[in-house]
C-alpha cells in the first residue's frame, strides 16, 4: 500500500467537503493507495505527468481531488475543491501545479 501525503492545505480542503463527498474521496484515495484506479477520473497533463483528478458527484454538487502518483512510492494529494463550472478553474490548476513543483515534481 502506498503512503498518502497532503500538499499544502489540501487536507483541510478535503475536510471541508460535505460528509458524502468526503467519504467518497476517502474511498477513492484508498483505491489509489492500493494501486487501483478510482471509479471516475481523468488525467491532468496541464499540471504535470502522472497527475490525475478524481471526480466525485454527490447531492451537494461536484467535487475534485487532484493527486500525483509518480513521485516515489506514494500518493500526493495536491488540491481538493468543489467544482462549480464545466471547466476546471485556472486558479485550481495553478495551485496544484505549484504544489507539485514544491514536491519536486
Amino acid at each position: 500500500m502506498k503512503e498518502l501525503y497532503f500538499a499544502g492545505s489540501s487536507l483541510d480542503e478535503l475536510k471541508g467537503f460535505p460528509v458524502d463527498a468526503k467519504r467518497e474521496a476517502g474511498f477513492q484515495l484508498d483505491r489509489v493507495q492500493n494501486e487501483l484506479e478510482p471509479s471516475d477520473w481523468k488525467t491532468m497533463k496541464s499540471i504535470g505527468a502522472g497527475v490525475r483528478e478524481i471526480r466525485i458527484h454527490c447531492a451537494d454538487g461536484a467535487y475534485r481531488v487532484i493527486y500525483a502518483v509518480k513521485l516515489a512510492d506514494a500518493v500526493y494529494v495536491l488540491h481538493a475543491f468543489q467544482k462549480k463550472t464545466q471547466k476546471t478553474p485556472q486558479r485550481a490548476i495553478d495551485l496544484a501545479r505549484r504544489r507539485l513543483h514544491e514536491l519536486g515534481g
